[in-house]
C-alpha cells in the first residue's frame, strides 16, 4: 500500500536524483574555468567552448526541472530557502543566465563586448556556479537561519511562513568552513569531469596532453578536500527528527547512524566512490585511456545521490534551522498533500522515457569526436 509517507521519501528519492545529475553535469562548469589555462591558442580555446557548447543546455535545463520538483514536492523549502536566502540563489541563477548569454552571443557579428569578454563570463559561470551551489547544499547539513511559523498562514496581515533571522540572507552559509569546503569539493569535482569529458570528446595531439596532466592536479585537490569533508560528516553531529511527536534534537554521529541504518545507500555511496577513482586512475595511469567520464561521471551522481539522501532520510531534518530547532524541515513538515503528491508521481512514470531521449541526444551530439578541422568546417561554432 501507498502510504503518505512512502511518498515523501519517494519524492526526497526523486529531487535527490536530480541534484545529482545537476552536480555531474556541471562538468561544462568544470571545463570552462580552464578555457584560458588550458586553451593556449584560440584553436584550443575554440575546441573547448565548442566541447562544452553542444551540452550545456542538459546542465541548464536539469538545474531548473530539479528546482521545480522541490517546489511542486516541498513547497515549504523552496519558500523557505529562495524566500530568505535568496541573494545565494540569485547569485546562482545569475551566473548561469550568464553562461547562456555567453555561449550565444560570443560570436555574433557586431560584438560590441569581444569575443574573451564572454568567455571570462563562461568561466566566472565555472566558478561561481559549483562553488555557491556546493555552499548551499552544506546547509542541509549544518543548518541555516530561519524560523517557520504556521500560525501565520490564517493571517491576512502577515502571510509569510518563514522568516530569515539574520540580514545577509543565505550569504552567512560562508561563515561556516565546512559549508565553504563542500562548495569547493564541488568545483574541483567538476573540473575533474569537465577534463575527462574533454578528453573523452575533443581529439587534438596538442591539447589532449595538457588535458591528461590538468587531471592529476584536479583529482588531487579534489580527493584531498572530498576526504575532509566526509570524515567530518561522518563524525558530526546532526539534527534527528522523533518520528512520533516530530521534535527535533542533536545526535551525536548522525549521518553515520543513517548510512549504518540504510545499507542500500551505504553501498550506493561507496560504489560511486570506487568508480569516480577508477575513471581517474585509469586517465591517469594511461596515457591512450579516454572513457574515465563514464566511471566517474556514473560515481559522480552516485555518491551525491546518496549522500543527498542521507540528509533527509531515517528522521533526519534536511533543513535544519540554526535558530530555532523545531522550525527545521522535515520531509514531513515541509512537503505537499497527498493528493498532489500522488498526481506527480503518476507523471513521473514518463522520466525513463524523458532520460532515454537524453540519452540518444547525447550520442547523437558526441557520436563523432571534436577537431580542429570540425570546427573550420562546421557552419555553427560557439
Amino acid at each position: 500500500m501507498i502510504t503518505y509517507e512512502l511518498l515523501q521519501q519517494y519524492w526526497w528519492l526523486l529531487v535527490s536524483l536530480l541534484g545529482a545529475l545537476v552536480v555531474f553535469l556541471m562538468f561544462v562548469q568544470g571545463a570552462n574555468t580552464q578555457i584560458f589555462t588550458l586553451g593556449r591558442t584560440e584553436e584550443e580555446r575554440a575546441l573547448i567552448v565548442n566541447s562544452t557548447g553542444r551540452k550545456w543546455e542538459f546542465t541548464f535545463t536539469t538545474l531548473v526541472t530539479f528546482g521545480g520538483a522541490f517546489f511542486a514536492s516541498f513547497p515549504l523549502f523552496y519558500s523557505t530557502s529562495f524566500g530568505g536566502a535568496y541573494w545565494v540563489w540569485m547569485l546562482i541563477l545569475f551566473s548561469f543566465v550568464l553562461q547562456a548569454v555567453s555561449y550565444e552571443f560570443q560570436s555574433k557579428l557586431g560584438n560590441l563586448l569581444g569575443k574573451n569578454t564572454y568567455r571570462w563570463f563562461l568561466v566566472l559561470n565555472g566558478v561561481l556556479g559549483p562553488v555557491l551551489l556546493g555552499t548551499a547544499v552544506g546547509t542541509f547539513f549544518h543548518g541555516a537561519n530561519f524560523v517557520v511559523n504556521k500560525d501565520v498562514m490564517t493571517d491576512q496581515i502577515a502571510p509569510a511562513i518563514s522568516q530569515w533571522t539574520t540580514g545577509w540572507h543565505g550569504l552567512e552559509a560562508v561563515t561556516n568552513p565546512w559549508n565553504v569546503v563542500l562548495g569547493l569539493v564541488v568545483f574541483f569535482l567538476s573540473r575533474v569531469l569537465g577534463d575527462l569529458y574533454m578528453l573523452n570528446n575533443i581529439v587534438d595531439a596538442t591539447l589532449s596532453p595538457r588535458i591528461r596532466r590538468q587531471v592529476l592536479t584536479d583529482s588531487v585537490a579534489f580527493l584531498v578536500l572530498f576526504l575532509s569533508f566526509a570524515g567530518h560528516l561522518l563524525t558530526m553531529d546532526g539534527w534527528a527528527v522523533d518520528a512520533n511527536t516530530g521534535m527535533v534534537s542533536m545526535e551525536a554521529y548522525k549521518y553515520l547512524h543513517n548510512f549504518l541504518a540504510l545499507p542500500a545507500v551505504l553501498v550506493l555511496f561507496l560504489v560511486g566512490v570506487v568508480l569516480v577513482l577508477v575513471g581517474i586512475a585509469r586517465t591517469v595511469f594511461s596515457s591512450t585511456y579516454v572513457r574515465g567520464i563514464w566511471f566517474a561521471g556514473i560515481g559522480a551522481v552516485l555518491a551525491v545521490w546518496s549522500l543527498l539522501l542521507i540528509a533527509g532520510l531515517n528522521n533526519t531534518a534536511y533543513y535544519p534551522s540554526l535558530a530555532d530547532a523545531q522550525s527545521s524541515l522535515t520531509l514531513a513538515n515541509s512537503c505537499s498533500s497527498e493528493f498532489t503528491l500522488t498526481a506527480m508521481s503518476v507523471v513521473s512514470l514518463a522520466i525513463p522515457f524523458v532520460l532515454a531521449y537524453i540519452a540518444y541526444a547525447w550520442y547523437s551530439i558526441d557520436r563523432k569526436s571534436l577537431t580542429k578541422e570540425e570546427l573550420q568546417e562546421n557552419d555553427h561554432t560557439y
